[in-house]
Formats: structure tokens, C-alpha cells, sequence
């Protein structure tokens, strides 16, 4: 009999089968909660003939959330937001929209089509992401399948392989089969006779002959699985030659994108909204009564005896606003240039966050010329500094498309493209795509680059904290200062995810449901007296 732990067998699970098996087998066994979201916050409604009032800074998806549910629970609510649009990081660019880079502002010139957008934030929803999804289903944001992966894709790796792309499907029959090889061998010479018996040993090999299609001896000698050199349609399949092990050690794509589609938060199905993740700011515009006031930059920010006080910037005039209760969408390490009245701990809190560089190129091609070589969506890896391209899985079969054709967070690449302008950042991206795509750049129209570290009012795409901090300041940050909340992916384990906004602003609301109480219970107390 085969003896091991549920660790073990959770282990072997994950490893065969990836992290939505792994997932399934843990909720099938009861030991992963499948989700502890039962929808928004009941937040205490307003006493009969009071109309409490909330001050909302910043018109992310954690801000808007907010404002809904306050506003639905009879909060009187102000929406700053220093940009000239609402939505935050959530940004969908198509003809004549304006992207709002420090000093170098760029206009879209994508044709005038509803097709051709592109998400310069998130662009994809994962099913397990219930905040988000309850929120698209309620504003009546409706939502279509993106293919995150397509094995049909590439990878690319200038120092191996001769630096030649490489369908994805071809590498992950080639690392299964050879993988299914080694663990055939090792059933072969009874490895595992503290474990298995003889029976389990014959299925074992059976198993890993079945997984790695390998010979009847236990050999690895290439796959139909990954295509063949013939018309597979008219003649017999002849699989391509494997790779070879050592050079799939010496590839970077083990390590990358082969588990791409394996990481929780891509494992598929994912969504997207038709048209534009936008649509979901859209949504949550059309249900607020009160809209956001735009270009309004907050310049302080003071804790009183019974509520806050801010004051804000709107051409070249400074207003003064009071609410009982404030929720701070701001990116926190802006908060070092905002006056307040913080105690001391909770600033440096504030001040420990530092901002994540983010960078995106998107080109108009003239033709979906990706089509033709078989990939319908989905994403190719690259160790070159555009470390990824996208395709889209929508308008499959029109003429023009919006290709993704790089997205990076590698700290050197991303400082490279920070530095260059925006029309060398484009030459530059081509240039790179060439080496998975010959031809590239004679499809490109036109193009946009998205740098999140130079955006007005972001300056940076998701929190960074340092590890020796982490347990000292961002448990006080996930709490109340005063009548102050902060709030947005920033304020949760999930950065740069909308869902992590939501959940921040969830946390928030549940955080100010016990501060009701507990002034309640302390003006019901001086009553008394």
C-alpha cells in the first residue's frame, strides 16, 4: 500500500495536474474554504434624520466601491479625484484618449473602431475573483472568455535553443516526456520499494508511460502531442525532434512561463469585459448618485474630534471639506507630500510603501497576422526586455487588432523603457518582437506605451514593503487612523489586482461599522450620565 501524508498526495496532486487540481483536491478534501466573500458589507444604515457624510479620496475601483455602498446606505458621499478621469489604474485607451505620462503626454491614434482598445491596467478576471465579479454581474457589466494561454504560443530565449522561438506546446510535451521518462526509470529500478508495492510500481510506470507518451520501454523519443513535420490531415504525424534535456535546463522558461497558466490567479477560464475593463468604472458611474469631482488634488488632510477635514486644489483654487468619515484611495507614497495630522507611527506606515514599476507597449497592427500562424489569443514569453506578448482572444478573424506586444516589471528593463521616448520605446519593442515574429514591424500602424512609474497621479503599478516592515506597519495601515481609512490594493495582500481594491474597501467598511458602534455606545453612555 502506498503511505503517505495528505501533504504528499497534495503535493503529487499539484505537480501532475497544477494549481486548479491541486485546488479541487483541497476543497474536495475540506481543507481550502472555496471562498469567505458572502457579497459587500450590511453597513449600518443611517438613524432616522441623520444623513452622515463621507469623504472619499480618489476615484480608483476601491474608491468607487466605497462611495456605492455608503451612498446605499444613506451616506452622503464626495468623490475627489486629482486626475481628469475617474477609474484609477483601471484605464482603457482607444482613439483620441489621452495617456497621461509626466511630461510626455500621448494622444491614441487607434482607428475609430469599438474593437480596437487597450487595457493599460488589468485586463484580465479570474473566476475566482468574487468581489469583482459580483460587482460586474450587479452594474450589468457584461463579461466575455479571454484566453490567457495558448500553447500554440512561444517562448523565447536568446541564450538557448540557438536563440530561436519555440512553440510552448512543443516545450511542455518535451520537459512532460522527458520528466515521465525519468520517473519511469526510477520506477524501473524499484526507487520507491519503501513506498509502493509491486503493484503500485507497475501502475506508476504505467502512469508516467500514459502522461509522457513514452515507448513500451520507458523512452522519450518525441511526441505527436506537440505537432507534427507533416500535413497530420493527409499524411502520418512525425513528431518534431525533442529537445534536449540539457537545453531545457538551460532555458529560463521553466522557471517562467511554463507555469504561467499554473499560477491561481491565471488558471483558466478568465474574463474580460466586452469592450474594455472600463466598462466596470462605467458601471459604477452609472449607479452613484454622486460623481466624482475631477482634477481636485488633495493638499491636506486633518483628523478632528468627530471627523475629517481636507482641503483640495481645483484651477488654482483651495476648498475646505468636512465629513464624519474618510476613505483614502491615494497611493500611499504620495502621502509623504500631503499635510495631516497622523500620529507619528502611522506616517511612517504611510511612508514605507514604495511604488512598483510597471511598463506596456501596445501597437494597431493591420493585420491579425498571428491568426495565420495558428494563435488565438493567449501569451509569448521572451527573456528580451518586452517580456511578453499578448494577443487578443476577441474579434477573432477581423482585419486589425490590438497586440500587446510588451509588458514588463523587470526592474532593468523597465527603467530602460522608462528613460527612452515614447517613439524609441516603440522601435525598441519591435525590434525584440522581430526575434519571435520575423516581419512584425511591417504590420504596425501606430502604438502606445504605458509607463506606470511616470503617470500623473500614479507614478507606480502595485505596493512594494519591505519584508522587515511588513509585520510592524501594514497591520496598522489595514486599520482606522481617527475617522481616516486608507484603502486600495495597495491595502491588501493582492496588489495590483482589483479584487485586492475590493477587498481593501470590504475590510474598510467592516473596520467603520464597529467605529459606529463603538461612538454609538459612548454617546449612549454620556446619555446616561
Amino acid at each position: 500500500m502506498l503511505n503517505i501524508t495528505r501533504r504528499q498526495f497534495l503535493t503529487y496532486v499539484g505537480a501532475a495536474g497544477g494549481s486548479s487540481a491541486l485546488l479541487k483536491t483541497s476543497l474536495a478534501l475540506g481543507l481550502t474554504p472555496e471562498s469567505a466573500y458572502e457579497g459587500p458589507v450590511n453597513i449600518k444604515p443611517a438613524a432616522k434624520g441623520e444623513k452622515p457624510t463621507a469623504l472619499i479620496l480618489g476615484a480608483g475601483i476601491a474608491g468607487l466601491a466605497t462611495a456605492l455602498e455608503l451612498e446605499q446606505a444613506g451616506y452622503e458621499c464626495t468623490i475627489l479625484e486629482a486626475s481628469f478621469r475617474p477609474g484609477g489604474r483601471n484605464l482603457t485607451v482607444r482613439h483620441g484618449d489621452k495617456i497621461d505620462e509626466m511630461g510626455r503626454p500621448q494622444i491614441c491614434n487607434f482607428d475609430k473602431q469599438d474593437n480596437l482598445f487597450f487595457n493599460c491596467g488589468p485586463a484580465r478576471i479570474p473566476g475566482h475573483h468574487r468581489r469583482i465579479l459580483h460587482y460586474c454581474r450587479t452594474l450589468n457589466v457584461p463579461l466575455q472568455i479571454k484566453a490567457n494561454s495558448s500553447k500554440m504560443a512561444y517562448f523565447h530565449d536568446e541564450k538557448s535553443l540557438g536563440g530561436k522561438p519555440k512553440r510552448i506546446i512543443e516545450y511542455h510535451t518535451d520537459v512532460r516526456g522527458l520528466m515521465s521518462e525519468l520517473l519511469w526509470k526510477a520506477a524501473d529500478n524499484n526507487q520507491y520499494d519503501q513506498l509502493l508495492s509491486e503493484e503500485d510500481v507497475a501502475k506508476l510506470m504505467s502512469f508516467s508511460k500514459a502522461y509522457g507518451d513514452l515507448t513500451e520501454n520507458g523512452k522519450y523519443i518525441g511526441s505527436e502531442r506537440a505537432g507534427s513535420t507533416t500535413d497530420r490531415m493527409l499524411d502520418f504525424p512525425v513528431p518534431n525532434v525533442p529537445i534536449e534535456l540539457k537545453a531545457m535546463l538551460d532555458s529560463s522558461f521553466w522557471y517562467g512561463g511554463l507555469l504561467g497558466a499554473e499560477q491561481f490567479d491565471w488558471c483558466e477560464p478568465l474574463m474580460e469585459p466586452v469592450g474594455g475593463m472600463d466598462a466596470v468604472v462605467k458601471g459604477f458611474l452609472r449607479k452613484l448618485k454622486t460623481k466624482p469631482v475631477l482634477n481636485a488634488q488633495v493638499k491636506k488632510i486633518f483628523n478632528t474630534d468627530n471627523g475629517v477635514e481636507v482641503t483640495y486644489e481645483q484651477g488654482g483654487s483651495f476648498k475646505t471639506i468636512k465629513a464624519d468619515y474618510c476613505f483614502n484611495n491615494i497611493p500611499a507614497y504620495f502621502m509623504a507630500g500631503i499635510e495631516n495630522n497622523f500620529d507619528g507611527t502611522y506616517q511612517k506606515a504611510l511612508n514605507s510603501i514604495k511604488r512598483g514599476h510597471l511598463f506596456k507597449i501596445a501597437y494597431q497592427m493591420k493585420e491579425r497576422f498571428w491568426e495565420r500562424d495558428g494563435i488565438y489569443g493567449g501569451i509569448s514569453y521572451t527573456t528580451g526586455p518586452i517580456g511578453q506578448i499578448w494577443y487578443p482572444s476577441h474579434d477573432i478573424n477581423a482585419q486589425k487588432g490590438i497586440l500587446l506586444g510588451a509588458y514588463t516589471w523587470d526592474g532593468k528593463a523597465t527603467a530602460m523603457f522608462e528613460a527612452l521616448s515614447h517613439e524609441d520605446r516603440l522601435k525598441v519593442g519591435a525590434a525584440n518582437a522581430e526575434k519571435i515574429h520575423p516581419g512584425y514591424s511591417k504590420y504596425i500602424e501606430n502604438g502606445i506605451s504605458i509607463p506606470w512609474g511616470r503617470m500623473n497621479h500614479q507614478m507606480g503599478c502595485g505596493m512594494r514593503l519591505d519584508k522587515d516592515v511588513w509585520d510592524d506597519y501594514f497591520p496598522l495601515l489595514q486599520k482606522p487612523e481617527g475617522r481616516h481609512f486608507m484603502i486600495g490594493d495597495q491595502i491588501s495582500h493582492h496588489s495590483g489586482w482589483q479584487e485586492g481594491a475590493l477587498a481593501s474597501s470590504e475590510q474598510a467598511l467592516q473596520q467603520l461599522n464597529k467605529l459606529v458602534e463603538l461612538n454609538a455606545n459612548k454617546k449612549g453612555a454620556s446619555y446616561a450620565r
